[in-house]
């Protein structure tokens, strides 16, 4: 999910918190990861302002499903950082309606048809950018992933994932298998 991977480009990788997003050369890679989803080319370079705005709109986001796992804990790593939840939710809704996109069928003569957004008007590459995050992350949290939205409960992991299962608690096996560990470790530690 575009949008799972979009604020999970903040992310602690051995302990060490992380941004892919912290500079232009991670903002450039990120989107040709995603040109599909994003509607961007093979040539796209992201510049220092694009990369500064989308920053700005993922904090947006992160801050507003720190409020959808609410009573549970947000993200431990920027929710002490985060802008409020008013001002978050204002700039995702304008950044949406900025740029507003509209979903676009490709279906080229070999392969499974592709599922593409389009602008519906006039807008630069950094409107669009951003309105399709926006957009992504409206339609999650209003969709019904929305509310099986949780955080890693693995310490240091700092990722939101969807719950696919009742007892999951954890983003990945390598999350849980951590977290089992340091729990069995902690319980025979004592003894």
């Amino acid at each position: 999910m575009l949008v799972l991977e979009f604020v999970n480009t903040v992310h602690a990788r051995r302990g060490r918190p992380g941004d892919d997003l912290s500079d232009v050369e991670g903002m450039t890679a990120w989107g040709l990861a995603h040109a599909a989803e994003l509607g961007l080319g093979p040539s796209f370079a992201a510049s220092e302002e694009l990369r500064h705005e989308v920053v700005r709109l993922r904090q947006a986001v992160r801050a507003l499903f720190a409020r959808a796992v609410a009573p549970g804990p947000a993200s431990g790593a920027d929710v002490t950082r985060l802008p409020g939840f008013t001002e978050s939710l204002a700039l995702v809704n304008a950044t949406a309606l900025a740029a507003p996109v509209a979903p676009r069928l490709e279906w080229p003569r070999e392969g499974a048809p592709v599922a593409t957004r389009v602008l519906t008007g006039e807008s630069g590459e950094s409107a669009r950018v951003r309105a399709v995050l926006a957009t992504a992350a409206i339609e999650f949290l209003a969709g019904p992933y929305g509310e099986q939205l949780r955080t890693c409960g693995s310490s240091p992991c700092v990722l939101y994932f969807v719950k696919e299962r009742p007892r999951q608690e954890w983003c990945s096996v390598r999350c849980g298998n951590r977290a089992r560990a340091a729990r069995h470790y902690h319980q025979h530690k004592a003894h």
